[in-house]
């Protein structure tokens, strides 16, 4: 019985890792043209792989079961240059020659729109420049692109090295300090991806994610449009107080919310933050528990983040400020 079901036991780990082929951040399931050409890219090399694995293996088959004994020395040579050297150089050859070919896609320019995307500690911080704009539309922990287009992102990061990658968008690109690098993705099926810091860059790296929401050009114009806009003033008497605490608790030193007193940059822009569909760089729910949660256990949730935990401000205070940011539109 344990040797007729081996097969099937051995295969249950493919199984396992072929569920993982498919989603919102699986460089398997294309939302755009880049990862639509790395899923050919690597079906082409992979084939090329067992193409050549194959060959290599019938030429030791051959010499060691239908042609065991010995060989002339001419024959034998023939098979070296040419099974061992010629095809294998060829193929590979081939096989980079195209890859080659196909992948600076990535490096064109943009078709207008151009985003600058600094990764910090650790959060997103994220600039929209429309052409001709003079002034950036700012947003953090989430990326929207128009669909049908392609988009230019300049990339840098602030004191350590890290990764943008959206796998269902496109390949990876490193961020350095003090230096910008340059990545252009054209994703063509609307939807909500996940990216993620792909470069290990301190306690809170696997924390460090982001919404990639790709829209249709006309949503996409009145979201941007909406998105340049001051925040809402606050619809309820809860947010009210929520408010006059954001500002007397000195949140405002640290976090922009324009058309506010609030003018800090060291932490993201939270302008528009009730329209976003993630908390704390995509690992919480904009939703008033999870605020509240956020506010008095910030370094609990994310270890060394520079944001400090607001944990002497009771539930009401704590409740209120979670009405106020909520309400963020």
């Amino acid at each position: 019985m344990a040797i007729t079901n081996f097969p099937l036991r051995a295969s249950l780990p493919a199984f396992a890792v072929l569920s993982g082929c498919a989603g919102r951040q699986s460089a398997l399931s294309p939302g755009g043209q880049d990862a639509a050409q790395i899923v050919t890219l690597f079906s082409v090399m992979l084939g090329g792989a067992v193409l050549l694995w194959c060959a290599v293996n019938f030429l030791f088959f051959f010499v060691t079961r239908m042609r065991a004994g010995k060989m002339p020395l001419r024959y034998a040579n023939r098979l070296i240059v040419f099974g061992g050297i010629l095809v294998p150089t060829l193929l590979i050859g081939a096989l980079l020659s195209w890859g080659l070919s196909i992948m600076p896609d990535q490096r064109s320019a943009g078709d207008g729109l151009t985003l600058r995307v600094r990764a910090e500690e650790w959060w997103w911080r994220v600039e929209y420049w429309p052409e001709g704009a003079e002034a950036p539309i700012i947003a953090a922990n989430e990326i929207r692109f128009p669909a049908g287009e392609r988009t230019a992102l300049r990339l840098d990061a602030n004191r350590y090295i890290h990764s943008f990658w959206i796998p269902s968008l496109g390949g990876k690109m490193d961020m350095f300090p003090g230096r910008e690098t340059f990545l252009s993705l054209a994703p063509d099926l609307p939807g909500t991806y996940r990216g993620q810091c792909a470069e290990f860059c301190g306690p809170s790296h696997a924390l460090m994610a982001f919404e990639a929401v790709v829209m249709p050009p006309e949503e996409f114009d009145a979201w941007l449009a909406a998105a340049a806009q001051d925040a809402m003033p606050p619809a309820t008497p809860a947010a009210q107080r929520g408010k006059g605490l954001f500002l007397s608790e000195g949140c405002g030193a640290c976090h922009a919310i324009r058309g506010t007193e609030a003018t800090g940059d060291v932490g993201p822009d939270l302008t528009h933050l009730g329209s976003r569909h993630s908390l704390a760089a995509g690992i919480m729910e904009v939703s008033q528990p999870d605020l509240r949660d956020w506010i008095a256990h910030t370094r609990d949730i994310k270890p060394e983040v520079a944001m400090p935990a607001y944990d002497w401000l009771d539930d009401d205070a704590l409740s209120d400020l979670a009405a106020y940011l909520e309400g963020l539109k």
